[in-house]
């Protein structure tokens, strides 16, 4: 059951301070989640120069990136948890703690084992948007509940329009730890004022921590994304990559079990049960999937030379400022999913989102010639993700208990990370199968490209599909008749005075 909101004091009896703190609040989180977005996506401009500056081969220089995707999806779920039962102000601090941790590291060292380790610190951040979004409905009244929710979902998609950019000057015009010292040095702002504008929930799940069911989770997802995001390096029909993906089955298979049999498990798989709760994460996998493509091919589209007839032989900076209109219009359409979700409910906005994914990927079909047609497509793109990344987490809200918020949440963020890993790596067999020597160096043709973005408009057409498939919450009807019942119950309290 929801926490009812707190009530202010009257006017002259409070401190200004409170007050100021419950208005930065949500600014707060919100930043968080950018800043978690920015950390993860700021090494991408380095790793074609990587290699020369650490001295490390490219294949190495490769994890800097897979070692925070597979410590995120492994702590996400687990932090979540720790959350509902021990404070999730307290575990969001320790997460962002640990980001900044990381990337003062990454400051500090040119080494590769060294790095590769910040870096899997750092994806301990990936827990800060579920963490945050079950503090606000802790915290927030319902009339508020749903913009807010909707703006922190979005973070992860601005955050990380706003880093490539940002992270692509930096490297041209500075030296390289510069870009990690100023991450070191928001991250600290981030934390401070996470500990003094974000109130401790009074919300928690007491019990004892499932060592167990975290350990197998772990040893599950380390094999199944180790094997997704290496198998193009590998080979997918090499031993390792068959190995892994066994390995995953088998361990993911008794860790169900072992779920199932336990009093207080690390995930409730009798909710994940629940049609409500489960296609909802059916939905965020798929929706990931969706939404991954449309930055990774994008990036490569418009960098690709021009001698190969469709290339635009763009500079990283400009790459990113191509993707930059696309995190504005996630901050401008959060709102709107949150009003669509009050009135319609929220499985009719992650279809929507699903189905205008859809349509940005026909437009880039249509076109992937002409800038203005793929800046256009990609924001398209965008604008569908923001529906649908809003949606997922108020439908999660309302299907769960207001003490295990934080944990459902954290595994439907999981389901997204799974999804956009198999995007990669599905992306990239497509484009190294339909790839062309220029040069004497293979580059994907626009054929290619044009696949890729088929495949991904399926697969939001698919999740569209899932999301109408969630049964009826209610929407509007069910807000009305909670209004309806809180006035009832206010007009009876002053009858009664």
């Amino acid at each position: 059951m929801d926490q009812p909101a707190p009530i202010s004091p009257p006017p002259g009896t409070g401190t200004p301070a409170p007050r100021l703190r419950d208005r930065l609040t949500i600014p707060v989180l919100a930043s968080g989640g950018i800043l978690m977005a920015v950390m993860q996506t700021v090494v991408v401009p380095l790793l074609p120069d990587l290699p020369r500056l650490t001295g490390a081969s490219a294949a190495a220089v490769s994890w800097t990136v897979t070692a925070t995707l597979l410590s995120g999806a492994v702590l996400t779920p687990v932090l979540g948890r720790a959350g509902d039962m021990y404070g999730k102000r307290r575990v969001l601090t320790a997460a962002l703690a640990l980001m900044t941790v990381g990337s003062v590291l990454c400051a500090l060292s040119s080494d590769i084992g060294v790095l590769i380790a910040a870096r899997a610190l750092q994806g301990a951040a990936a827990s800060v948007v579920p963490l945050s979004i079950s503090i606000l409905r802790d915290e927030l009244p319902p009339e508020r509940r749903g913009s807010a929710v909707a703006l922190m979902s979005s973070t992860v998609g601005i955050g990380a329009a706003l880093g490539l950019p940002l992270a692509a000057l930096v490297v041209q015009y500075a030296d390289w730890h510069t870009m990690f010292w100023l991450t070191s040095a928001l991250g600290a702002a981030g934390v401070a004022a996470t500990w003094w504008a974000v109130k401790e929930s009074p919300v928690r799940e007491p019990g004892r921590f499932d060592v167990l069911g975290s350990l197998g989770l772990a040893a599950g997802l380390v094999c199944l994304l180790l094997g997704v995001s290496q198998g193009g390096t590998w080979g997918w029909g090499s031993a390792r990559v068959l190995g892994l993906f066994l390995g995953a089955l088998v361990v993911l298979a008794l860790w169900w079990w072992q779920q199932l049999r336990t009093a207080q498990p690390l995930v409730d798989l009798r909710l994940v049960g629940r049609p409500r709760v489960g296609l909802s994460h059916v939905a965020a996998l798929l929706t990931g999937f969706a939404f991954y493509a449309n930055s990774l091919v994008t990036a490569q589209l418009v960098q690709a030379p021009k001698a190969t007839g469709y290339g635009l032989g763009l500079s990283i900076v400009a790459t990113g400022l191509c993707l930059l209109p696309g995190g504005v219009t996630m901050l401008l359409f959060s709102p709107l999913s949150a009003r669509i979700s009050a009135a319609r409910g929220p499985r009719i906005t992650l279809a929507l989102g699903a189905a205008v994914i859809a349509c940005g990927y026909a437009l880039r079909i249509t076109d992937s010639r002409d800038l203005w047609m793929i800046i256009l497509g990609a924001t398209v793109v965008a604008t569908g993700t923001t529906l649908a990344y809003s949606a997922l987490p108020t439908l999660i809200l309302r299907a769960v208990p207001a003490a295990q918020t934080a944990s459902a949440n954290g595994v439907n963020v999981l389901m997204r990370t799974i999804g956009q890993a198999v995007s990669s790596a599905a992306v990239a067999a497509v484009l190294v199968h339909h790839s062309s020597p220029l040069g004497g160096v293979p580059v994907p043709t626009l054929d290619g490209y044009l696949l890729a973005f088929a495949m991904a408009g399926a697969i939001a057409l698919v999740a569209c599909a899932a999301a109408l498939s969630i049964p009826g919450d209610g929407g509007a009807g069910a807000t009305r008749r909670a209004r309806g019942a809180t006035r009832g119950a206010r007009d009876e309290a002053l009858e009664g005075a």
